[in-house]
């Protein structure tokens, strides 16, 4: 789950408590599975064509839908919502460029304030003005104690926020958080759209109004998200008029879906995108990403949270083998959650498969194998239980290769399946093979993937991890304005992943979508691990053309 680790949310999981994600949070919930019986995606009144793309409409398939459609929960905050728009936006190149602000802010000498400019002439997609007032009402929420958003320790900087006139928006921060002009992707919503309501269960949260490109036309839980082309767009009205989101839970499904041509595009793990290699009518787009699949390790439990058990596992497991035979070489093996080639990732943190030394480390530790292979220390077993989502391939095959690793070196691991509903209340003492990951600045994911004052705050720290020297790189990470000292902050995180890993990283991987190629304008972002919904080819839908 986030970026941390998962459920799998635009933004995370949503909550009426406070929750993230080992999996990189904003707002994509499970979802069930799209049954045969529900409303054909191939219905123009549905919004889609499902037809091979007429050009004025399209059908994607994706795997989550959201837990709720209110940026003030967490909706869409990374950016690239259809329906909102943040002060800025991200570019193919993952680059600051000017949204509902009219350039990019102007930054005080002390890295302290922050000067927006707005663009002028935006409206809201219920013909409403779009001013300063909206930017503050936005952000006070999201801050408030009483808004039930699991982000809102990513906004920590924040000291105020204030109007100045009807165009300018002025930030004020605690103290000089590098990233913070990152954080204002963050899509922004009208005051007067929420006037009287209760902003945690009021009717915007499933009936939102924006200044993006789309306009939420329906939303069939478990089936559907139906948009319609805003022809008041300040960016101009969208080739593609209609734009419908199947959720479709299971990979097969949704491969077999798009081959009926039911759909016009999909995420697909790499086995099965693969079939359609040969398909002229169809291209592949690879998006490089930020993530990876990871098992948590609970602190709280007598086997993984002993220190030297994390270690054998950790040199136990072959990632490489997994990148090959279940990524199909979409992928790279994973040490933590910064990417090996990110300019963030500590040289040296690597670690070999090694299982001669996994044993050596167990023996070492006192935990001897017993009569049938298991290790033993004082009376209790080296065994523990792993949860993965149902319907989910890819995690089940992270898990079972996990567990047959482990069990070369003595532990026993029992794999089980369940949706987030049983697995969540399980975390504490059991195991999860999650996900999670956040492009961009380091402390996106790692804040609330390790520290230890969100440890087991919804999906945030869902291991339970506890290490009070990663705390204090954490927050010197985070608080420090000097590239050096963050950089030599978050190489002290890593480094301390080593000597205790309370997660096991196995891979980062690439995401797969097929997609007819009958439009242009089609490219990828580097992604977080929420994927699908506002990540994808579809990620600048509105600027599609079809093809002649």
């Amino acid at each position: 789950m986030g970026a941390v680790l998962s459920r799998s949310f635009q933004s995370s999981p949503s909550r009426g408590r406070s929750r993230r994600t080992l999996r990189g949070l904003a707002a994509l919930g499970t979802a069930g599975a799209l049954t045969a019986g529900a409303a054909a995606c191939s219905n123009p009144e549905d919004g889609g064509s499902g037809g091979r793309g007429t050009g004025t409409s399209a059908v994607v398939g994706i795997a989550y839908e959201p837990e709720t459609l209110s940026p003030l929960l967490g909706f869409g905050k990374d950016g690239n919502s259809k329906i909102f728009d943040g002060l800025l936006a991200l570019d193919a190149d993952m680059r600051l460029k000017p949204a509902l602000a009219a350039a990019l802010p102007e930054v005080s000498a002390d890295g302290l304030t922050y000067t927006y400019r707005l663009r002028q002439g935006v409206t809201f997609s219920d013909g409403k003005p779009f001013a300063a007032k909206d930017v503050v009402f936005t952000y006070r929420t999201v801050l408030d104690a009483r808004t039930n958003n699991a982000s809102k320790s990513e906004l920590d900087a924040v000291k105020d926020v204030r109007a100045v006139g009807d165009d300018t928006v002025v930030f004020t921060l605690k103290y000089p958080y590098a990233p913070f002009a990152q954080r204002t992707v963050h899509p922004i919503v009208p005051e007067h759209a929420l006037a009287g309501q209760d902003v945690n269960t009021g009717p915007f949260t499933t009936k939102p109004v924006g200044t993006g490109p789309y306009v939420l036309t329906g939303w069939s839980r478990g089936e559907k998200l139906s948009f319609t082309a805003n022809p008041s767009y300040w960016g101009g009205k969208p080739a593609v008029e209609k734009f419908t989101m199947a959720v479709i839970k299971d990979d097969d499904v949704r491969a077999t879906r798009l081959r009926a041509g039911e759909l016009d595009g999909a995420i697909l793990p790499p086995n099965l995108a693969k079939g359609f290699a040969g398909d002229q009518g169809r291209k592949t787009h690879t998006a490089k990403t930020y993530d990876y699949r990871t098992v948590t390790l609970p602190t709280h439990h007598e086997v993984t949270g002993d220190t030297a058990v994390r270690r054998a596992l950790d040199l136990a497991v072959d990632r490489q083998t997994m990148v090959d035979k279940i990524l199909e070489g979409a992928g790279k093996p994973a040490y933590g959650p910064v990417p090996t080639g990110s300019e963030w990732f500590a040289e040296g943190t690597e670690r070999t498969h090694d299982p001669d030394a996994a044993k050596k480390i167990l023996d070492e530790a006192g935990w001897k194998p017993g009569k049938d292979g298991v290790r033993v220390k004082d009376g209790v077993r080296a065994e523990f239980p792993l949860w993965y989502l149902s319907g989910d391939k890819l995690r089940q095959d992270h898990a079972l290769a996990y567990a047959s690793d482990a069990k070369k070196a003595g532990i026993s691991i029992k794999t089980q399946a369940g949706t987030w509903e049983v697995i969540e209340p399980r975390m504490k003492q059991d195991a999860v093979l999650a996900g999670g990951g956040s492009p961009g600045d380091p402390d996106f994911d790692q804040y609330l993937l390790l520290t230890s004052s969100l440890a087991g705050d919804g999906f945030n720290n869902m291991a339970w991890y506890d290490n009070k020297a990663v705390d204090r790189a954490l927050t010197k990470g985070r608080e420090s304005g000097d590239r050096a000292v963050r950089a030599d902050a978050y190489e002290t995180v890593q480094r301390e992943l080593v000597k205790n890993p309370g997660y096991t990283f196995l891979t980062h991987i690439d995401h797969l979508y097929v997609v007819d190629d009958s439009w242009t304008g089609l490219s990828t972002q580097v992604e977080p691990h929420d994927h699908g919904l506002a990540n994808g080819p579809w990620w600048n839908v509105e600027d599609w053309k079809p093809k002649k």
